[in-house]
C-alpha cells in the first residue's frame, strides 16, 4: 500500500469512526435494554445478526470496530495494525474506555465501602494495640480512632527522642534511706529503713502518696523493721520486712494489710504473679506460694523444700488455676507447682546462676563463667512445658547481671551484663543481634520494645536507645545505682537505690546531705499535649518538702530552688 492510500484509508477510516460513535450513545440504552430482552439474538462468528437490525447494528458499533475496519483486517492483519494512528486507536477503543470506566467505578465504590467498614478499623486497632479494652460500640468512627491514635503514638515517639516532657522526684521519707521499689502501669511502691511503705499513682500525676499501714497497732511509724522487698500489681501491693513477716494489701479496699505471714527466718526473694493474686516467698530453705480461696481467705497454697537459698524466684503468668514459680538456689534451678509436689529440675550442678526472668511458656537465667579459659558466661532459655533447653546463648568473659525476656519482643530478648555492654539476642538463631557499649560500670536494669531500649548502670547513669539506628538518644544521672526501670509508651519509671541502707550524717539536719544519700524515684510523662488539658500542671502544685518538677521544653524552670 503506498502513501495514497494510506491516506486515504486514514480518512476514509476517521469518518466512518465518527458516523459511527454519534448514533451508538443514543442507541446503545435501547438495544441493551432490547438485547436483555432476547437473550436467544446472538450473533456468531461469520453469521448475520437476526431480529432488529438496529439492534444488530448496535452491536456491531458497540465492538468499537466499523465493518470497513473488519474488511481491513482481513484483507492484511499487519497493514492495518501499522497502519492505524494515535487517533484511530483511540477512538477504535472507546467501547474499551468505557468498560475500564465502569470497573473503575465499581472498584472506587468497592474500597469506598471498605475504607468506611467499623469492624474492618476495629480490627486494624486491636492488632497495633489500640484501645486493647475497648468493644467495637464504644466509638462511633474507628476509622478517626485509628488516625489518632496513629497520630498520638507518632507524637509520643518524637518526644522519647527529643526528650519533651515532665519528669517529676517522688516526695521522700525524712531521715529513711530507700530500699526497694516497684512499679505496674504507672502505680509505683516504694520501701524505706523506717519500716514504711508508700504507694504512688503517676498516672493521674496526683502524688499525695498514702502510707500502707501495718497491722498492729504496736507498730508506729518509722519504728518497724526496713523493708526488704516491694511488689505490686493492678490490686495487690506486698512488702517483705528484714525480721521475716509479709504484709498483702488489697488497694482497692484500703490501706490496711489483708493478710499478714511470717517466716522464721528473713525472707530472701519475694515474687507477685502479675496477672492474678499470688505471691511467693523463699525464706532459709522453704519457698511458699500464698493465693486466697474462693471465699476470700488468704492460704497457703503449696509449700517446697530446697536445698539451698533462693536467690531468684519469679511466678510464671498465665498458669491457670495452680500457680507455678521458677527459683533459682546457688547452681539449680527449680520449677515448682502448686498442683504437684514433686520438683521438677531444670538446671544442676553448673555454675551458680546469676539472673533470671520468665514469660508464659519460656525462663531465661544468666550463670556464670568458668573462666577464659574453659568457657565464658551465657544465658540459658529453657522451655517450661518440655522442661528441657532451648537454647544456650552468649559466650561471655564478665557475668550477665540481668535479663528481661517478659516485656521484650516476640523472638528478641535484653540483656546486661558486667562489662557495662547491653545486648539483644535473637532467640530464633541464638546470635546476638546487637551490643551497645552503654555504661562504665554493670548494667543494672534494661528493658526494650520494638524500637527502643532503656537501660541503668551501677554508676547511676540511665541511657535511652534507639536501636535501630544504633544511636543514643540521651541519659541522666543519679549517684546511686539504677535498680528499677519500667516504662510505657507514654511513661518511664525509674529508681535509683543505694547499696548502704544506713543514714550517713544523721545528725546534721541537711537536706542537701539527707538527699544525696537516701536515693531517687523519678516518673518521667511524654504525652504533654494531653497534661494541659487534664490536669493542672505539676510545677504549679508543687511545694518546697514536696517534689522538684520540670520541663524538658520550658528551660528547666524549677519551682524552688533545686539541689
Amino acid at each position: 500500500m503506498d502513501d495514497c492510500s494510506l491516506d486515504e484509508f486514514r480518512r476514509r477510516w476517521q469518518e466512518e469512526l465518527a458516523q459511527a460513535q454519534a448514533p451508538r450513545k443514543r442507541r446503545r440504552p435501547e438495544a441493551a435494554e432490547r438485547w436483555a430482552r432476547r437473550p436467544e439474538v446472538v450473533p456468531g462468528r461469520g453469521e448475520q445478526a437476526s431480529g432488529d437490525p438496529a439492534l444488530a447494528q448496535g452491536l456491531l458499533e458497540g465492538a468499537g470496530r466499523p465493518p470497513a475496519a473488519r474488511a481491513t483486517r482481513t484483507e492484511g492483519q499487519d497493514v492495518a495494525s501499522r497502519s492505524r494512528s494515535p487517533l484511530a486507536r483511540e477512538g477504535a477503543g472507546g467501547g474499551e474506555q468505557l468498560v475500564d470506566q465502569l470497573i473503575r467505578d465499581l472498584v472506587s465504590k468497592t474500597w469506598k465501602v471498605i475504607a468506611e467498614d467499623e469492624v474492618l478499623w476495629y480490627r486494624l486497632c486491636q492488632q497495633e494495640g489500640h484501645l486493647p479494652d475497648s468493644s467495637i460500640s464504644d466509638y462511633s468512627c474507628w476509622k478517626l480512632i485509628f488516625q489518632e491514635c496513629r497520630a498520638k503514638e507518632h507524637m509520643l515517639r518524637t518526644n522519647w527522642k527529643n526528650r519533651k516532657g515532665a519528669v517529676s522526684e517522688l516526695e521522700h521519707i525524712p531521715d529513711a534511706v530507700l530500699c526497694d521499689v516497684h512499679s505496674h502501669d504507672g502505680v509505683v511502691i516504694a520501701g524505706y529503713t523506717s519500716g514504711d511503705v508508700r504507694v504512688w499513682d503517676t498516672r493521674t500525676w496526683d502524688y499525695v502518696a498514702p502510707f500502707l499501714e501495718s497491722e498492729d497497732e504496736e507498730d508506729e511509724p518509722g519504728m518497724q523493721p526496713n523493708v526488704s522487698f516491694v511488689r505490686i500489681n493492678s490490686s495487690l501491693a506486698v512488702a517483705a520486712y528484714e525480721d521475716g513477716f509479709l504484709n498483702i494489701w488489697d488497694l482497692r479496699t484500703g490501706k490496711y494489710p489483708v493478710h499478714r505471714f511470717e517466716h522464721d527466718a528473713r525472707i530472701q526473694a519475694l515474687a507477685l504473679s502479675q496477672d492474678d493474686a499470688t505471691v511467693a516467698t523463699a525464706s532459709a530453705f522453704d519457698v511458699v506460694m500464698l493465693s486466697p480461696s474462693e471465699e476470700g481467705y488468704w492460704q497457703i497454697a503449696a509449700e517446697f523444700e530446697v536445698p539451698k537459698l533462693v536467690q531468684y524466684l519469679e511466678i510464671v503468668p498465665e498458669t491457670g488455676r495452680y500457680p507455678v514459680a521458677v527459683a533459682a538456689a546457688g547452681d539449680l534451678m527449680y520449677l515448682l507447682k502448686a498442683e504437684d509436689s514433686a520438683r521438677t529440675l531444670l538446671y544442676a550442678h553448673g555454675p551458680p546462676v546469676t539472673c533470671l526472668d520468665v514469660s508464659a511458656n519460656q525462663v531465661a537465667f544468666g550463670v556464670q563463667g568458668l573462666g577464659w579459659v574453659y568457657e565464658g558466661s551465657k544465658i540459658l532459655v529453657y522451655s517450661l512445658e518440655a522442661g528441657r533447653r532451648l537454647l544456650k546463648l552468649g559466650n561471655v568473659l564478665r557475668d550477665f547481671t540481668c535479663v528481661n525476656l517478659s516485656d521484650s519482643p516476640p523472638n528478641l530478648m535484653v540483656s546486661g551484663n558486667m562489662d557495662g555492654r547491653v545486648r539483644i539476642h535473637d532467640l530464633r538463631s541464638g546470635n546476638i543481634a546487637l551490643s551497645l557499649s552503654a555504661h562504665q560500670l554493670g548494667v543494672s536494669a534494661v528493658q526494650m520494645d520494638d524500637w527502643k531500649i532503656v537501660s541503668g548502670g551501677e554508676e547511676g547513669l540511665v541511657s535511652v536507645w534507639d536501636y535501630r539506628t544504633n544511636q543514643k538518644l540521651w541519659e541522666v544521672y543519679s549517684g546511686h545505682p539504677v535498680q528499677h526501670i519500667s516504662f510505657s509508651s507514654h511513661s518511664l519509671i525509674t529508681a535509683n537505690v543505694p547499696y548502704q541502707t544506713v543514714m550517713r550524717n544523721v545528725d546534721l539536719d541537711s537536706f542537701t546531705t539527707h538527699r544525696r544519700h537516701r536515693g531517687l524515684i523519678r516518673a518521667y510523662e511524654f504525652a504533654v499535649d494531653q497534661l494541659a488539658f487534664q490536669s493542672p500542671l505539676p510545677v504549679c502544685r508543687s511545694s518546697c518538702d514536696a517534689m522538684a518538677t520540670h520541663y524538658y521544653d520550658l528551660a528547666l524552670a524549677f519551682p524552688y530552688n533545686h539541689v
